[in-house]
């Protein structure tokens, strides 16, 4: 269903959406409208059972990021919507722009922020909403090798120890796979979805000014020896 009005959807219609398990998307950066998404399949990333791949989990450990959160959405969007190597197009328009910089401003939306060099560089990252017990990941993007799959590793070590109890990824996909991603019936999915929303956790159980260690992300998501 596509939505041609943009006074139709609010911060709080979209927070709405995502509780039923609707999310929005565009067809592409200069197409100002929006149309509503709700996959027969819904991926979602294992909290138990979260696969770090071994070199990953030695990277992770190394430190070789400085990993903070929240200080930086408009940086995350921008790279998210920058064009990839193999497509010119991107679906983040300046309406998603306009909507989830609300929610984040309201402390629904989060970011995980992937630095390097001196002075620090932003390299990598992600942004999510965060909902109940649920984080729904909404898009990432890296310009060093290994930047966007870090920020995954500690988003996904920040949501075990703030007690969350769903990890959406709304698709599937290659790179999601190696980490133990899986599609979830509709009717499944749904069922966990309602559970989680009546749950409470905490983002904010770790701080988010880059001292949270990589050996701590590895344990708090069970993988102690790094492999």
């Amino acid at each position: 269903m596509h939505d041609s009005s943009r006074v139709d959807i609010t911060p709080e219609i979209l927070l709405k959406a995502y509780a039923a398990g609707i999310f929005p998307m565009a067809e592409d950066a200069s197409d100002p409208t929006l149309y509503w998404v709700e996959p027969r399949a819904r991926g979602v990333l294992p909290l138990d059972g979260f696969r770090v791949p071994r070199r990953l989990a030695r990277t992770v450990r190394a430190d070789q990021f400085e990993v903070r959160c929240d200080t930086d959405f408009d940086g995350v969007i921008a790279g998210c919507a920058a064009p990839r190597r193999d497509s010119e197009r991107t679906w983040i328009n300046g309406r998603i722009r306009e909507l989830y910089g609300a929610l984040f401003d309201l402390g629904h939306v989060h970011t995980v922020e992937v630095y390097a060099g001196e002075p620090r560089r932003l390299v990598g990252g992600l942004y999510g909403v965060s909902l109940g017990a649920v984080f729904f990941g909404e898009s990432m993007f890296h310009e060093v090798r290994d930047a966007s799959k870090v920020a995954l590793v500690h988003l996904m070590g920040r949501l075990r120890a703030g007690r969350y109890r769903l990890a959406d990824t709304q698709f599937v996909t290659e790179h999601l796979t190696q980490f133990g991603a899986e599609e979830l019936p509709r009717h499944v999915y749904k069922r966990r979805l309602a559970d989680a929303l009546d749950r409470v956790a905490d983002w904010n159980v770790w701080p988010g000014d880059g001292s949270v260690s990589g050996a701590q992300v590895l344990a708090a998501l069970g993988n102690v020896d790094g492999i």
